[in-house]
């Protein structure tokens, strides 16, 4: 009897806590999205390449389509891995309504097709990029293409984006260009 008050003591305690005191139920478990690594709050560790990207207001736009695509995970994830984050001037340089267009919901596979372009296993920044560039290889990207790597005096271009800074992160390099890679 003790075991069975007990436990209907637990199970109200639980339906209170999951009620506010309006009388509207929390958060549904259906309507939020696990983000794994990509939650944890860590103040001590290096920057990983996502928390970089938050924390520049030159890549807003390109959080924005991360956070849309909901591939978080992916930018915290151990690595090494190299993105190639077009600034937000890069977007706006997008034929208009593009942007919003692969922001919907319905889009979000197009969009992480698009993000993907962006991301190349391994660390490159622009000192090994200016060497792969001169034996004239391209540069394996993860949707599996191959973007080539070229040089314009000591300016390095990768598919025609400008290299503009490269930040080694806890888990890659975040390589800063100046246009969007389609």
């Amino acid at each position: 009897m003790k075991t069975r008050t007990s436990l209907i003591i637990i199970l109200t305690m639980l339906v209170m806590a999951c009620t506010s005191q309006s009388g509207e139920r929390g958060p549904s478990l259906e309507n939020t999205r696990p983000l794994g690594q990509a939650s944890v709050v860590d103040e001590e560790s290096d920057r990983n390449i996502l928390q970089v990207a938050i924390g520049s207001a030159d890549h807003s736009t390109l959080v924005a389509a991360v956070q849309a695509a909901g591939i978080e995970h992916v930018l915290v994830n151990a690595g090494p891995l190299t993105v190639f984050a077009p600034i937000n001037t890069a977007f706006e340089d997008l034929p208009p309504g593009t942007v919003e267009n692969l922001l919907k919901p319905e889009n979000k596979g197009s969009l992480a097709a698009v993000l993907t372009k962006h991301a190349a296993p391994g660390s490159f920044d622009i000192p090994y990029l200016r060497k792969e560039a001169e034996r004239g290889r391209q540069l394996y990207m993860a949707d599996g293409s191959y973007l080539e790597i070229t040089m314009d005096g000591e300016d390095v271009y990768v598919a025609g984006a400008k290299v503009i800074a490269s930040i080694q992160t806890s888990n890659g390099i975040v390589n800063v260009v100046d246009k969007v890679i389609l």
